[in-house]
C-alpha cells in the first residue's frame, strides 16, 4: 500500500456540521492551514446531508440564555455540564444569522421577524443546508478537503495527539497526517443496535447510518475520558418511515393519542422528551396501542405545510402518503420509537471536555455530536462548539512547533494485518449483526421495550467481547472492506463503554433512554456523571461532580 504522510496547522476529522463551521471560523480568523479528513463526500455528508425544516435550539424573543439552560436541565433531568450549554446559549444566534448570510433561507414573517416553529425553534427552507456549509468551506484558500477517506486512529505522542492515521477508501493508500491540534468531529454511532427496519431497510433510521461512532473509538482506544454513554438517544419518529415527529407536534399542535383516541402523555408525567416515547411503549404494552399524533382534521394548509416541510428533510413520509392516497388530513400518523442511539447533540454522551472543548487528551478537541456534556445542542449549538473550539486553537497553538512524525510502523501493521489473516467463514456483516441481536436482546434494545438487567449486561459484555475478538481476525482483500470492518470494531467499542455505563448507574433516571430493571427508581445519589476511561483492555467507571453554568471547568492535564 502506498503511504502519504500530510502535515497541516490543524487537522478536522469529520466534514458535517460542527467539523465545517470549525474550519471556517479557523480560515476566518486565523492563517493556520486547515485539513478536513472526510469519509464521504462533504456536499451530502453527515447528519445534515438529507436537509433540515427547522434550527431546534434558537433563544427567541420569549427565552433567555438562562432560560436555555433551565429547560436544558430540567429535560434532562438535573444531568448536564450547564457551563458548556451555558456557553452554547450564548452562541446560537450569532451562529444562527451567520450561517443565514451565507445562503440559508430562514423563513420571516410581514415585519421581517424569524418564524417561530416553539419556544426555541425557528422555521427554515433547511433541503441545502448541506451544500451551503460545504460550498463555505470549499471557497477559504486555507482549507484543503480530503474526502473518501476514513479515519482510524489518532497517533500520539508523549501522551500529546499529534495527528491520526486514515485509509483512503477508493484506493490502496494509507495517510499519517501530523497536525498542531486534532479536532473531532465525528458524530455519534448508530447500528449499535438492532434497527426498526433490519435486512433489506435497515438504512431507514433516525440517526445518519454512516456515522459510527468513529470519534467515539478512537477516543476510547486511546484512553480519553468519556461521559454519559449511558444516557442514550431513542428518537419517537413516524412508524416505518422513520421521519420526525416533532414537525407535527410542534407544527400543527398535535396531540399523542392511544388507539381509543384518548389523549395518554399526560397520564405518566411531565412531557419530557423520553417521557412522551415510555408512555407510548407503556400504551402499547397494556394494549392500548398503536399510538398515534392526531392529525385528523387538520385544514388544507397545515396538510400542504406538512408535506412541504417532509419533503425537505425526510421525503419518505410525504411518498407514503402520496403511494397511500392519503395525507395527514385524512389519518392519524402512527408512531413509535427507534433502536437506541449514542449521540452527544440529543442526548449527554461523548468526549468529557472542558470548556474549551479540549478533551482529556492534550491536543484534541471534541465538538457537535460527538462532545459530551450538553444535550439539546441541535445544529446551532454544533456550530457554537466548532466555534469556541476553534478560537480555543488559535491561542492554543499560538507558539506551538510544527509537529515531528513519530514512528506509526505500529499502526500501519495492525493494517495489514487485516490483509493476511486468513479468510474466516463470518464477515464483517454478520458480526454487526450478531453485535445488534446481543444489544437488543441484553442491553436494552426495542424487543425489550428498552429495559435491561445487571445480568443481561453481564451477558451482552462477554458476548460482544467475543464478537471484538472475532472482528479481528477477519480477512480484508481492499481498503474498503478495511474501512467496513473498522467502522464494526469502533462500533464494538461504544458497545463495551455503554454496557459499563448502563451498568454503572444503578437507578432509572431517564425512562427508556436508561430503563434499569433492577433500580427502576430514580436516586439523589446518582445526580451525578458517570465517565470512563479504558485502560489496559477494561473500562474502568469515574464518577463526578455536577458542573454548575457559573463554573469555569479546564482541564489540569
Amino acid at each position: 500500500m502506498i503511504v502519504e504522510s500530510i502535515t497541516t496547522d490543524v487537522l478536522v476529522i469529520g466534514g458535517g456540521t460542527a467539523g465545517c463551521f470549525n474550519a471556517l471560523t479557523l480560515a476566518e480568523h486565523s492563517s493556520y492551514k486547515v485539513l478536513i479528513a472526510e469519509k464521504a463526500n462533504i456536499k451530502r455528508s453527515g447528519c445534515l446531508a438529507a436537509g433540515v425544516n427547522a434550527i431546534n435550539a434558537y433563544i427567541t424573543q420569549e427565552e433567555t440564555e438562562e432560560s436555555f439552560v433551565e429547560y436544558v436541565n430540567k429535560d434532562s433531568e438535573g444531568i448536564i455540564r450547564e457551563d458548556l450549554v451555558y456557553s452554547i446559549a450564548k452562541g446560537l444566534n450569532k451562529a444562527t444569522r451567520k450561517i443565514e448570510s451565507l445562503g440559508l433561507t430562514i423563513l420571516k414573517d410581514e415585519k421581517g421577524h424569524y418564524v417561530s416553529r416553539g419556544k426555541r425553534s425557528i422555521k427554515i427552507n433547511g433541503e441545502n443546508i448541506k451544500p451551503i456549509l460545504a460550498h463555505a468551506v470549499q471557497s477559504k484558500e486555507n482549507i484543503e478537503i480530503i474526502q473518501r477517506t476514513q479515519v482510524i486512529d489518532y497517533i500520539i505522542k508523549d501522551k500529546t495527539v499529534i495527528g491520526a492515521i486514515a485509509i483512503a477508501l477508493d484506493e490502496e493508500k494509507i495517510y499519517t497526517i501530523y497536525a498542531k491540534a486534532v479536532v473531532s468531529a465525528t458524530g455519534g454511532a448508530s447500528g449499535i443496535y438492532k434497527p426498526n427496519n433490519p435486512g433489506f431497510s435497515k438504512h431507514k433510521m433516525w440517526y445518519s447510518p454512516f456515522n459510527t461512532g468513529a470519534g467515539y473509538g478512537m477516543g476510547i482506544r486511546a484512553g480519553a475520558e468519556m461521559t454519559g454513554f449511558e444516557m442514550r438517544f431513542i428518537a419517537l419518529r413516524c412508524k416505518d418511515t422513520i421521519a420526525p415527529t416533532g414537525t407535527i407536534a410542534q407544527g400543527v399542535k398535535a396531540q399523542q393519542v392511544n388507539a381509543k383516541g384518548e389523549e395518554y402523555v399526560s397520564q405518566y408525567g411531565k412531557p419530557t422528551t423520553y417521557m412522551r416515547l415510555y408512555a407510548t411503549v407503556q400504551e402499547n404494552l397494556a394494549g392500548r396501542g398503536p399510538c398515534y399524533l392526531q392529525t385528523k382534521g387538520i385544514d388544507h394548509e397545515q396538510e400542504k405545510e406538512l408535506f412541504k416541510a417532509y419533503l425537505n428533510m425526510a421525503p419518505a413520509q410525504t411518498l407514503k402518503w402520496i403511494e397511500n392516497h392519503t395525507g395527514p388530513k385524512k389519518e392519524n400518523v402512527e408512531i413509535e420509537g427507534t433502536e437506541p442511539y449514542i449521540v452527544g447533540g440529543h442526548t449527554a454522551s461523548g468526549y468529557w471536555i472542558d470548556i474549551k472543548r479540549r478533551t482529556t487528551l492534550k491536543g484534541l478537541y471534541a465538538i457537535g455530536d460527538v462532545a459530551g456534556g450538553s444535550p439539546k445542542k441541535y445544529v446551532t449549538g454544533c456550530f457554537v462548539e466548532g466555534e469556541i473550539a476553534a478560537f480555543s486553537i488559535i491561542e492554543d497553538i499560538q507558539d506551538k512547533p510544527s509537529q515531528t512524525k513519530a514512528i506509526e510502523d505500529e499502526m500501519t501493521r495492525n493494517i495489514y494485518n487485516f490483509y493476511n489473516n486468513k479468510e474466516q467463514s463470518y464477515t464483517y456483516a454478520s458480526i454487526e449483526e450478531g453485535m445488534q441481536k446481543v444489544m437488543d436482546e441484553y442491553a436494552g434494545g426495542i424487543s425489550q421495550g428498552y429495559g435491561y438487567s445487571q445480568e443481561k449486561l453481564k451477558i451482552a459484555e462477554q458476548r460482544i467481547n467475543e464478537l471484538m475478538a472475532l472482528a479481528y481476525e477477519l480477512k480484508v482483500n481492499h481498503t474498503k472492506e478495511l474501512g467496513l470492518t473498522w467502522e464494526v470494531i469502533d462500533r464494538l467499542y461504544v458497545a463495551k463503554v455503554l454496557i459499563k455505563h448502563l451498568e454503572a448507574r444503578k437507578e432509572t433516571r431517564w425512562r427508556c433512554y436508561q430503563e434499569n430493571k433492577d433500580y427502576p427508581e430514580k436516586k439523589d445519589a446518582f445526580l451525578k456523571y458517570v465517565n470512563s476511561i479504558y485502560k489496559d483492555n477494561k473500562v474502568h467507571i469515574v464518577f463526578k461532580e455536577l458542573v454548575k453554568k457559573e463554573d469555569v471547568y479546564e482541564h489540569s492535564y
